[in-house]
C-alpha cells in the first residue's frame, strides 16, 4: 500500500507539471513509472546488476538533455528542472529494492507539485493541489509506521475474514485533511505579502527570430483588416465602420473614433505584478477631429539587446523629480495580440525574447511580432507617487516640445471649446489655482452632466465636417466611453494644459489565489495623461463609472492578498450584509488604528508621556495574561467535565504530580509510573497514588466501581500536601 501510495503522488505531481506548464510528458512518464514500480515490486529481492547498469547510462543520457535544453531556456529553467526530475523518477522506479527508497520518490513528488505551483497562472492547478493533500496525508502514515517497523495484523490461516472498512480511520483521515486545508488557507490569506521578484532572472519566453527587417514603427491590428479602406474602419484613420468583436481599435498609429459597437469577453493576458496598474499601450499627441494619431511615429527608435541577456534598457526620464517605486511586471498572452508591448508607466528595463523592440516618443513599446499566444515577458517600471499637494504646487511654464505637441487643436473648435471650459471652471465653488485642481475639476464635471448611451450602435455616426469633441458637447451631450476621454484632452488642450491620449488596459480581476490579473480584451479603454513639469506624466480618467485617478501606487500594502480574497468574497454576498460587515470593520479598524496612534503619541511628550505609555502598556499586558489564564482554566474545566468521574480524578492526580515536575511519560502504563513515584515521593503521597492508580486501572479494564468518596479524600489531601511543599 505504501509503494501504491507514493507511486500515486509522483502521478499527481506529473500530471500537476502538464496542466501548469502545458507539456504532454505524462503520456509517458505515467505509465513507464507505474510499469517501473510493479516490476520492481516483484523484483525487489533480485541484485538486478544489468538492470543497474542500464539506469546508469540512462542517468546520463538525461542529464546530457538537460544541459541541452538548460543552454536554450535560460532565462526561465523551472519546466526544464521539472522534466529532468521526472525522467530521473522514470529510472528511479525501476530501481526501488527497499522501502527507504521510496522517499526520493515522495520528495520528487513533492518538488514537481512545487515547480507546478509556481509555472501554474490558473486556478487547474488547485484540485491536483487537494488530491496530492489527500494521498499524501495517509502516505506519511504508512512511512512512519514503516520505519518503527510495524506491520498489519494477520488472522491465521482459515480464519481470515473479510475485511471491513475502518469507517473511523477514515474520519480521522478527513479531519486531519479538513484542518490542514483550512489552516493553510488561513496562513495563505494572512500573510504578508512583501515585494517579490528579488531575483536578478525574469520570466521571459524562448528566443524569437524576427523574418526580414521589422522594426515595429508600424502596428499591425488584425481588427482593422489589411488596410484597404472597404470601409469598416479601413487603416484606422477615418470613416464609419463597425468596431472588430476581438481587437480594441485604439491598438494602431492611427486611432478611428467613428466606429460604433462592442467586443465580446476574451481573456487575453494574465499579469503578475507588486502592485496594480493601468496597463499601458499607447500615447497619441495628434487629434484628427474624429480620432488620434501618433504624429512622430517616424521618430521611434529601434533598441537592441546584447546576445547574451534578454534586457533591454528603456529610455526614462531620469531628471525627474518626485518619489517613485520600482515595479517588476511579468505578463503571459493567453491569445494573439497586436505587436504592441503593455507596461507600467514608466519602463526602464523590458527582457523580452527577440532580439529588438521599438521606443517611441510617447513613452510606448513594440514588439516587431505579434504577441502570440503563451508568449511571455517582464517589465521593470519606475513608477511616480501621485501626490496631490505636490502637484498642485508644480510650475506652469512648459519646455518647447511640450507646448509644440501636446497644445494642439483645431482652429475651427478652439474658441468655443475653451469657452465652454473656462465656464465650466468658473462654476467651481472654490478657486481652481493649479492645473492639477482644474484637470481634476474638469473630470468630475464631465462625468456628471454627459452620458454614455446604452445601445453601442445607438448614436449617429459623424459625417465627414463633424468633429466629435464639438458633436459631444454641443449636440449628443454625451458619447462612447472612450470619447470621453477625447472631449476631456482637447478641453484640457484648449486651457493652456498640455495633455495626450493613452489607450491600454485596466488591472482586470485579481485572483487572490493565482496572484494574477486576468485581463480581457474588454478591459481596453482610454483616458487622458497630463504633463506637469518637473514630475512628468500623470493620468485622469473621466469616463463614467470609473475613478478619476486609476489606480496608481501607494504605500505597500503587505496584507494585500487579504484585502482582496474580501472583495472576491463580498463579491458573492448580499449587498445588505457586505454593507454591514464593512461598516463593522471600519468601527473596529478605526477604534484600533486609532488607540495605537495615541498610545504612540504618549512616547512623545515627554517623561511623564514615556511613563504613562509604559504603565498603560504593562496594564494592557496584565489583563492579557489575566483573560488567557481564565481561558485556560475554563478550557480544562470542560475539558475534565467531558470525562467519566474516575478518570477525571486520575487526570487531576496526573496534573498535580506534573506541576511539581513528575510527568508521566506517554509510554508509562500507570502502574509503571505509580512505582517511580515511590522514589520521588513521601510514602504518604506514593501510597495514595498506587491507590488512585489501582482503582482506575480496575474501572478501565475491569469494569469494577471504585469508591469514589475514598478517592477524592485521597486526591484532596495529595494536592494540600503538594501546595505546602511549593510553600
Amino acid at each position: 500500500m505504501l509503494r501504491v501510495l507514493v507511486q500515486a503522488l509522483v502521478i499527481v505531481g506529473i500530471i500537476a507539471t502538464d496542466v501548469a506548464a502545458g507539456t504532454t510528458i505524462s503520456l509517458w512518464a505515467v505509465p513507464l513509472s507505474i510499469l517501473g514500480g510493479t516490476w520492481s515490486w516483484y523484483r525487489r529481492r533480485d541484485r538486478n546488476i544489468a538492470v543497474k547498469f542500464l539506469l546508469a547510462i540512462g542517468m546520463l543520457v538525461a542529464l546530457g538533455a538537460f544541459f541541452g535544453r538548460l543552454i536554450q531556456e535560460l532565462n526561465d529553467t523551472r519546466v526544464v528542472l521539472a522534466e529532468l526530475l521526472i525522467q530521473v523518477q522514470v529510472l528511479h522506479s525501476f530501481d526501488l529494492p527497499r522501502r527507504s527508497d521510496l522517499g526520493y520518490s515522495m520528495v520528487i513528488g513533492l518538488i514537481l507539485l512545487g515547480v507546478a505551483g509556481t509555472v501554474s497562472q490558473t486556478l487547474a492547478f488547485a484540485p491536483l493541489l487537494l488530491i496530492f493533500l489527500a494521498i499524501a496525508l495517509p502516505t506519511l502514515v504508512f512511512d512512519y509506521r514503516s520505519r518503527l517497523g510495524l506491520k498489519p495484523e494477520k488472522h491465521p490461516t482459515g480464519t481470515q475474514k473479510k475485511k471491513k472498512i475502518n469507517y473511523g480511520q477514515l474520519g480521522f483521515y478527513g479531519f486531519l485533511f479538513s484542518l490542514v486545508l483550512a489552516i493553510g488557507l488561513v496562513i495563505f490569506a494572512v500573510m504578508p505579502r512583501f515585494p517579490g521578484y528579488q531575483l536578478q532572472t525574469f520570466p521571459v519566453s524562448s528566443p524569437i527570430e524576427i523574418p526580414g527587417d521589422l522594426d515595429g514603427r508600424q502596428i499591425v491590428n488584425p481588427g482593422y483588416g489589411n488596410g484597404d479602406g472597404d470601409g469598416t474602419g479601413g487603416d484606422g484613420s477615418e470613416g464609419p465602420g463597425e468596431i472588430d468583436d476581438t481587437f480594441y481599435y485604439g491598438f494602431n498609429n492611427r486611432m478611428n473614433q467613428n466606429l460604433r459597437g462592442e467586443m465580446t469577453p476574451k481573456v487575453v493576458m494574465r499579469v503578475r505584478s507588486q502592485a496594480e496598474g493601468f496597463w499601458r499601450v499607447l500615447a497619441f499627441d495628434r487629434y484628427t477631429g474624429q480620432g488620434w494619431e501618433i504624429g512622430r511615429n517616424e521618430e521611434a527608435t529601434t533598441l537592441r539587446r546584447p546576445s547574451w541577456s534578454y534586457q533591454f534598457n528603456v529610455p526614462f526620464d531620469r531628471t525627474r523629480q518626485g518619489r517613485t517605486q520600482e515595479i517588476v511586471q511579468s505578463y503571459t498572452a493567453v491569445s494573439d495580440l497586436p505587436n504592441i508591448i503593455p507596461a507600467l508607466y514608466e519602463p526602464k528595463s523590458l527582457y523580452f525574447p527577440t532580439d529588438q523592440v521599438t521606443f517611441d516618443t510617447e513613452g510606448s513599446l513594440r514588439s516587431p511580432l505579434g504577441l502570440v499566444k503563451g508568449l511571455t515577458y517582464t517589465v521593470i517600471s519606475e513608477v511616480p507617487y501621485r501626490d496631490r499637494a505636490v502637484l498642485s504646487q508644480a510650475p506652469t511654464t512648459y519646455a518647447k516640445a511640450i507646448r509644440d505637441y501636446y497644445l494642439q487643436v483645431p482652429p475651427e473648435i478652439s474658441d468655443r471649446v475653451r469657452q465652454q471650459t473656462e465656464e465650466i471652471l468658473a462654476s467651481s465653488p472654490n478657486p481652481l489655482t493649479s492645473p492639477y485642481e482644474q484637470a481634476l475639476y474638469l473630470a468630475q464635471y464631465i462625468k456628471q452632466n454627459y452620458s454614455i448611451p446604452n445601445d453601442p450602435f445607438g448614436l449617429p455616426f459623424l459625417g465627414p465636417e463633424d468633429d466629435l469633441v464639438e458633436t459631444f458637447l454641443f449636440q449628443q451631450q454625451g458619447g462612447y466611453p472612450d470619447h470621453f476621454s477625447t472631449v476631456y484632452t482637447v478641453m484640457l488642450r484648449s486651457i493652456g494644459i498640455p495633455s495626450r491620449l493613452v489607450v491600454g488596459f485596466a488591472p482586470g480581476e485579481f485572483n487572490p489565489f493565482t496572484g494574477l490579473y486576468v485581463v480581457r480584451n474588454t478591459d481596453a479603454y482610454a483616458m487622458t495623461e497630463v504633463y506637469f513639469p518637473e514630475y512628468g506624466w500623470f493620468a485622469f480618467d473621466p469616463i463614467p463609472g470609473h475613478e478619476i485617478i486609476p489606480p496608481s501606487i501607494q504605500e505597500y500594502q503587505t496584507f494585500s492578498v487579504l484585502r482582496a480574497l474580501w472583495r472576491w468574497v463580498a463579491g458573492w454576498l448580499p449587498s445588505p450584509v457586505t454593507g454591514f460587515l464593512q461598516a463593522l470593520f471600519s468601527i473596529l479598524g478605526g477604534w484600533l488604528v486609532g488607540s495605537i496612534i495615541w498610545v504612540l503619541r504618549l512616547f512623545t511628550q515627554g517623561w511623564l508621556g514615556l511613563f504613562t505609555g509604559a504603565i498603560l502598556l504593562t496594564a494592557v499586558a496584565f489583563l492579557g495574561w489575566l483573560a488567557w489564564s481564565g481561558f485556560q482554566q475554563w478550557r480544562y474545566r470542560r475539558f475534565l467535565a467531558k470525562m467519566p468521574p474516575v478518570e477525571r480524578l486520575y487526570q487531576q492526580m496526573l496534573d498535580t504530580l506534573g506541576r511539581q515536575g513528575y510527568r508521566k511519560h506517554p509510554a508509562q502504563t500507570p502502574f509503571e509510573y505509580a512505582r517511580e513515584l515511590h522514589q520521588h515521593q513521601p510514602q504518604t503521597d506514593a501510597s495514595a497514588v498506587e491507590e488512585i492508580s489501582h482503582a482506575y486501572v480496575s474501572w478501565r479494564y475491569g469494569g469494577s466501581e471504585p469508591n469514589l468518596g475514598l478517592l477524592q479524600q485521597r486526591l484532596e489531601a495529595l494536592k494540600k500536601r503538594s501546595q505546602l511543599r511549593r510553600k
